[in-house]
């Protein structure tokens, strides 16, 4: 079981579409046939949308927006141990994928601490 924090704006619009939608109890967001929206259905809906996006389909996943959400908490934050627990990891080591850099990233922060004087 997982807590997910939730923005007021956020809220304030799933409240509205619960509202507009009827909805008084069950799942909020469901298929065709009125079954729960998981995470098979998610994924459908993302390799889908890569066309449009101009995206390979080979890069599109579910997970990812959990680390696109990792990666700019920790930008924002720089705190690994809060990210840590917000993802519900045991271990920092794990958070540590999550927010890993590439080789063009340290690139760039080296040559931005000009190192090199003419």
């Amino acid at each position: 079981m997982r807590v997910v924090c939730i923005v007021a704006e956020l809220k304030r619009k799933l409240l509205e579409y619960v509202n507009n939608q009827n909805i008084v109890s069950g799942p909020v967001f469901v298929t065709k046939t009125g079954a729960p929206l998981n995470r098979s259905n998610i994924w459908r809906e993302m390799k889908n949308l890569c066309s449009a996006a101009k995206v390979q389909e080979t890069k599109i996943f579910p997970h990812n927006l959990r680390h696109l959400f990792a990666k700019i908490f920790y930008s924002k934050e720089k705190d690994i141990a809060k990210l840590a627990d917000i993802l519900g990891h045991e271990s920092i080591d794990t958070t540590r994928i999550y927010i890993a850099s590439t080789g063009s990233e340290y690139r760039r922060k080296i040559e931005d601490m000009k190192l090199v004087l003419y």
